[in-house]
Formats: C-alpha cells, structure tokens, sequence
C-alpha cells in the first residue's frame, strides 16, 4: 500500500513578507558590520579575488553555518514553538560555547541582544520575547532568529533559508568592501551561494544533537587575528 503523504503547509503572504523582513539587510541588527573572519582571510592573502571569496564562502556555510547556527535555529525554532524553554536555554549556552574566539561570542550576543529590542519594538504580547532577553548571558543571534521565524509562522524550512540568504547577503557585502571588487563579482557569488544554501538546510534539519558542531580552526585562528589586526573596516 502505498503511503499517503500530507502536502506542506503553503506559506501565506504574510508569512513570506515576514521572513523577507528578518532576511534583509535593513534589519537593525548589525550583521553588515561583522566580516566573520573575512577580512583577515584577505589580510593574510587567502582570499584576493572573486574566484577565492566565492569558494571561502560557500565553505564556510557548508562547514560552519550548516552544522552549527543553521542546526542551532532548527532545533531552537522547534523548542519556541511548543515554548520549551529548557531546551532553548541548552541551545543558547551550547552557541555562547562553541564560539572560539571574542570577537565572534561579541558578533552573537550583539546580534541577538538587537534582535530582541527589535522584537519589543513591533509590540504584540508575546511572553516568549521576555524569556529570550533573560537568557544567560545574553540571547544569541541563532535563538533570537528562531523565535522572530517561528511568530511569522512560517514553516521551519523557509525560516532556515531566510537565515541563510541573509548571512549570505551580509558576507557579499562584506567581500565588496574587503577584496574588493565591484557588484557584478558580487551578485555571481551570491547566486553560488543561493545555490548551495537549500542542500546546506536539508543538511542541517537532518542533525541529531550529537551530530552539531563548531569546529572550524582556520576560521578561528583568522578570526583571533582580526581581534588585533592593525588596519580594519569591520567590527571585532
């Protein structure tokens, strides 16, 4: 006998507005100011062209982001939405814990923390919101995203993908201006890596919670260096 399957859920207007919101680069968050490393990778002569910037990237959503913030935001996603606050808590100490250097613990809590000032901005009475900004030592980025997706009710794949479109969007940017060159160079890495962003979420909401992890040491070592590089656009 054949097994019925049960259609997805169609994502209302509102939703996908929603989450095209979260997504953008006008979200009063930050993220266009971090490099994540990149501007190191530049400094230390790994990356000098389209062709590297393009290839770092996508390496770094396929090792880093897919194994770790995407997994962190599908499984906090999940928690918010049957308001299971132990396991967002589990979820924010395991991220504030798996960032190797200060610079990307700092990119984290900054994130989440404006976030949630943007969450208590739109209104609404929401007690999850409260919750989040309690979190110890401060909510981050991946766990605040996932309740801001989880109130547009959206399902958990598109949320991933808006995430991940937006992290996309942010590190572009930041190649534009460390590299540098111009928007054409961008927009081609862009599409290489909206290419690769839906296997990277399939990857990531396959993840049993023994299965994530943060383990990318030359994204690490560079990131510690920016901590202290001499010359830098970007935050750190």
């Amino acid at each position: 006998m054949s097994r019925i399957v049960k259609p997805a859920r169609p994502l209302s207007a509102n939703a996908l507005l929603q989450l095209m919101w979260l997504a953008s680069p006008a979200l009063p968050v930050g993220g266009f100011s971090y490099s994540e490393a990149l501007e190191a990778a530049v400094e230390a002569g790994c990356i000098g062209n389209e062709a590297q910037a393009a290839r770092w990237l996508v390496d770094q959503l396929q090792l880093g982001l897919a194994r770790s913030d995407l997994a962190v935001v599908g499984k906090a996603f999940a928690a918010w939405q049957r308001d299971d606050l132990p396991t967002v808590i589990e979820l924010n100490d395991w991220f504030t814990q798996t960032r190797e250097t200060s610079e990307s613990r700092q990119q984290a809590q900054q994130m989440g923390r404006s976030l949630v000032e943007w969450l208590k901005n739109r209104g609404g009475d929401d007690a999850r919101v409260a919750r989040l900004a309690a979190l110890p030592p401060a909510p981050t980025w991946p766990v605040a995203f996932a309740l801001a997706a989880a109130q547009t009710r959206a399902p958990l794949r598109e949320s991933l993908l808006a995430f991940a479109f937006g992290w996309a969007e942010n590190m572009v940017q930041a190649a534009l201006k460390a590299v540098p060159f111009g928007q054409s160079a961008g927009q081609r890495i862009l599409g290489r890596l909206s290419e690769a962003i839906p296997a990277a979420v399939e990857h990531a909401m396959r993840l049993q919670d023994s299965e994530r992890q943060a383990f990318t040491p030359m994204l690490a070592i560079l990131s510690a260096q920016h901590e202290t590089q001499y010359s830098r656009l970007f935050r750190s």
